[in-house]
């Protein structure tokens, strides 16, 4: 028995992991700065986390919170950093990353950056709904209304029982009717347009009929006058 506990308890520590001070140290650093995290003393919390993230910048829960800290403090070019150095390594949270990314930009008023980082964040994960709603936000924003639609639709269409929703429908409604007028505008301008070519085009006409017929009218009279030259014009007095 004692010989079976000896076997049992070997292979045990064989595989339980061996931990370093500076292992220890590193998730010393991140749980507290963690706890503080989640108590929202982001101020508190930052040292902690930049000290965990340093000694490890492949633990992505840590970089997380780190660039959430960096947010929270309005630190947005640093919050930045840590996205992007994690972002090609991010795996099933890379759609949560690249949105974060285009929500920093578009807080800085970087809009082309916004939008690529939202398009990437759906390319990695369609069904991800923040970043069709703020994509669509972002290009109602630039002026891109007609592209913001089918973002809108597709984000009611991934949340149906969304709140956002009357606003969203609204929203939709807003640009629509945006459309009908300026499609109305148009028309009412290509009209305006072909009426004034046409009342152009008569009026050239008109002046071009006048024309030729004071320059028949002359031809007449000069071959009239041609006509008269053989005969003698001179009369006696009575």
């Amino acid at each position: 028995m004692k010989t079976i506990s000896l076997l049992v308890l070997t292979a045990f520590l064989a595989v339980c992991p061996v931990f370093s001070q500076e292992t220890l140290n590193i998730n010393a650093d991140f749980s507290q700065g963690e706890a503080l995290f989640i108590q929202n003393k982001p101020r508190e919390a930052l040292p902690f986390l930049e000290k965990a993230f340093v000694a490890n910048q492949e633990y992505l829960e840590g970089a997380l919170y780190l660039a959430i800290c960096y947010e929270q403090l309005e630190k947005y070019d640093e919050a930045i950093t840590i996205y992007r150095k994690v972002l090609p390594s991010g795996g099933e949270k890379t759609a949560l990353i690249a949105c974060n990314l285009g929500n920093l930009y578009y807080k800085k008023g970087s809009n082309s950056f916004a939008e690529q980082y939202y398009t990437q964040a759906i390319r990695s994960d369609p069904a991800y709904s923040p970043a069709w709603l703020n994509r669509a936000n972002v290009r109602v924003k630039t002026g891109s209304l007609r592209d913001a639609i089918p973002d809108y639709q597709h984000y009611l269409l991934l949340l149906p029982s969304s709140p956002k929703r009357p606003q969203i429908e609204k929203i939709i409604s807003l640009i629509q009717e945006e459309f009908a007028a300026e499609e109305i505008r148009r028309l009412m301008a290509e009209e305006t347009a072909r009426a004034e070519a046409e009342r152009r085009q008569r009026l050239i006409d008109e002046v071009s009929a006048s024309l030729q017929a004071q320059a028949d009218e002359a031809e007449g009279i000069a071959a009239g006058a041609e006509d008269l030259s053989g005969y003698n014009l001179e009369f006696e007095l009575e």
